[in-house]
């Protein structure tokens, strides 16, 4: 009886021993491998860490540093679990594909790593990020009017933090239109009614020594001829700022730039002021073009829904165009676009979408 209770404790005693070796040795393989430096060993890897160095979450005045785990690995035990999974596939492509082992092919797949990095984020709602930031414990006073707007916004509307802030660390990755997108909307001028009343053009057409028509502006169409239409601008001026044509009184959005010549061909009506003191006239121009039309803005509109696909959302949540009015659209596209490669007519066509869509240009 003495030697079977032996056998029975020898046996605990080592089942004890090999789990404990095992479950601890599992521990510390996990642990050495959420830690920062061996993120950075693999060669690969030197690129976004040089990034990370550069962040807010590497250098502080609170002295306070993020490591590599703190947002990459979720502590829920199987959110946990399958990162550590997930993670296997970058080792295989370090020392097996050699897919990303120099910087040009890393920057050809930022995009897609980091698509499955923000993916595996919204999924999880930024629950790494929610470790240390909450909107509980934010003071909005303490932040700038327009932080404090966005983030009453995104509870509002039930986003989560990688949905704006997705170049916090790492660079975002560089947007780029496809010119097949611009070439598409080209064509749909073919399809233009040859009798359509009213007209809007893709492009900017310089009409001589009167000015230049933005694209998107409304364009009513008084007659036409084999090559030409004789187009009619309505508009507005304001005091003060005369060659300049908006699109409504008090609203700020530029559907036409005049020269001196172009203001004196305008009809205008009588100087009315508007609760901000500034003096407002109708005015309307008629002149002739040549360049191809569209008969409707929904392309141009599809056109600019594209580029804040490419240029707005890759690096924050879509913000709805009627979320601003037209005068803050302005500055607001204009402040983003400056942080974007995208060119001035691709940022002219989009702050036009989300100007003819803001909340105050009903019924235009």
């Amino acid at each position: 009886m003495t030697l079977k209770k032996r056998y029975i404790a020898l046996i605990t005693i080592l089942g004890i021993s090999i789990g404990w070796l095992s479950l601890g040795g599992t521990a510390i393989v996990m642990n050495y491998t959420s830690s920062t430096e061996f993120c950075v060993s693999c060669h690969s890897m030197q690129i976004p860490y040089e990034e990370y160095e550069g962040s807010i979450h590497f250098s502080n005045a609170k002295g306070i540093r993020a490591e590599c785990a703190d947002c990459h690995i979720p502590t829920d035990p199987v959110d946990y679990l399958m990162t550590k999974i997930r993670a296997s596939k970058d080792l295989y492509h370090e020392f097996v594909t050699g897919k990303i082992d120099n910087e040009d092919k890393y920057e050809q797949h930022r995009m897609a790593m980091a698509e499955d990095v923000w993916e595996q984020l919204r999924k999880n709602d930024s629950a790494t990020c929610r470790s240390c930031h909450t909107y509980e414990a934010m003071d909005t006073y303490e932040q700038s009017e327009d932080s404090a707007k966005m983030h009453q916004y995104a509870l509002e509307n039930s986003q989560t933090c990688i949905d704006c802030h997705k170049g916090v660390a790492h660079f975002a990755p560089e947007p780029e239109m496809d010119s097949a997108a611009f070439d598409n909307l080209l064509a749909f001028t073919d399809k233009t009614d040859p009798n359509a009343k009213i007209v809007y053009p893709i492009e900017p057409i310089s009409i001589g020594d009167l000015g230049t028509i933005k694209p998107t502006t409304e364009l009513h169409v008084v007659s036409r001829s084999e090559t030409s239409r004789t187009v009619r601008i309505d508009a507005y001026q304001m005091k003060g700022a005369e060659q300049v044509l908006y699109i409504d009184r008090g609203q700020r959005a530029i559907v036409a730039t005049l020269t001196e010549a172009g203001q004196q061909k305008l009809s205008v009506g009588d100087y009315q002021t508007d609760e901000y003191g500034n003096e407002w006239r109708s005015a309307s121009l008629e002149t002739q073009i040549s360049t191809p039309v569209l008969d409707t803005q929904i392309p141009l509109w599809d056109y600019a829904q594209q580029l804040d696909t490419v240029y707005c959302s890759t690096c924050h949540a879509k913000i709805p165009a009627n979320h601003f009015t037209v005068n803050a659209w302005g500055p607001v596209a204009k402040g983003m676009g400056e942080r974007t490669d995208i060119s001035e007519y691709d940022l002219e066509v989009l702050t036009k979408f989300f100007q003819n869509h803001a909340k105050d240009v009903a019924g235009h």
